[in-house]
């Protein structure tokens, strides 16, 4: 793709948290319907932006009307050639508006952390650069997970992810390190996030129902600084 791929989606993404006994019947159930999308196992390693008083976090907690966030995203082993993905994702009465840009990671973070700005000047790029710019934002949060991504084999816009072993660390927030991270929880549990243009089709609405399965909030990110805040205060 190179220099110059982008995207804007604009769909509705409800996430479920799920016990291995429930993945494990959720793709039996559903083994008919989806299929492995194109990179069907990934390894995501992610930098999230953030005020020096993680403003954004706080305020996504809070589960406001309207939110944003900012991240940086690599996938597998990484150097500083390597692809990037830079995603401006913003949610307004529960559907979700996500601007993508891939750079190479070298040119991201020089755009992000020195202001200097790609040769490619585009809506998405100036979006992310008054974001960055408005609320003074800095590298904040190092954030692993690796993932599994399926496809509805009737409509492949209807994507189906299952994330695990999500880590993370506020130090040495280099994605060219290739570091990991303090797990979230020593338990095994998987982060189910099913993205759709529109309405859930009745094979999937009819599984979750059948199992008792329930949409949350859960965000990683906020699963994280939450942790953080509680650890400190039992100190």
């Amino acid at each position: 793709m190179g220099q110059g791929y982008h995207k804007i989606f604009k769909r509705i993404e409800k996430k479920y948290v799920l016990s291995p006994q429930q993945h494990d019947r959720l793709l039996e159930c559903w083994k008919d319907y989806m299929e492995p999308d194109e990179f069907p196992h990934s390894q995501i390693s992610n930098i999230y932006f953030d005020t020096a008083d993680d403003e954004l976090i706080r305020k996504s907690i809070d589960k406001p009307i309207y939110k944003e966030k900012l991240r940086l995203r690599t996938y597998g082993e990484v150097s500083l050639d390597s692809d990037s993905f830079l995603e401006l994702k913003k949610k307004y009465n529960g559907i979700v508006y996500k601007r993508r840009m891939m750079l190479p990671l070298r040119s991201a973070k020089q755009f992000l952390e020195e202001g200097i700005s790609p040769e490619e000047d585009n809506q998405i790029i100036r979006e992310i650069d008054y974001c960055v710019k408005w609320y003074h934002l800095l590298p904040r949060l190092f954030l692993y997970y690796e993932r599994d991504s399926y496809r509805a084999i009737e409509n492949p816009d209807i994507r189906i992810t299952f994330d695990t072993k999500i880590q993370s660390r506020r130090e040495e927030l280099q994605l060219e390190k290739n570091l990991r991270g303090e797990p979230l929880s020593e338990e095994e549990f998987w982060v189910m996030e099913i993205k759709v243009p529109m309405a859930f089709p009745l094979w999937l609405s009819r599984t979750l129902t059948e199992l008792k399965i329930y949409p949350t909030s859960f965000s990683k990110y906020g699963e994280i600084y939450k942790k953080e805040k509680m650890l400190a205060s039992d100190r």
